[in-house]
């Protein structure tokens, strides 16, 4: 199937009128990053056999610190165990 300069030119001009001349990079451009994008997930299904996603190794959850009222003191970490339960003191 071919296409005639003619329906190029109809298409482009089509463009113009709906996107308007300055917003009209921005979607070539927003279209090329959404393609680049799609054309590597699909080539990463392929190299991945079956197209299951890869497991991940579980990280340790990170010490989150409960930082406290101006003037009340100093922040303290607080263990993974702990969350949930009152504050002593």
């Amino acid at each position: 199937m071919r296409i005639s300069p003619t329906a190029i030119l109809v298409v482009a001009v089509l463009a113009v009128l709906l996107f308007g001349a300055k917003r009209l990079p921005d979607a070539a451009r927003a279209l090329g990053r959404t393609l680049r994008i799609l054309r590597s997930e699909a080539r990463a299904l392929r190299t991945d056999g079956a197209g299951a996603p890869q497991a991940r190794p579980e990280a340790a959850p990170a010490a989150r610190t409960i930082k406290a009222a101006p003037g009340a003191g100093s922040a303290r970490p607080v263990a993974t165990a702990d969350h949930g339960t009152a504050p002593k003191g």
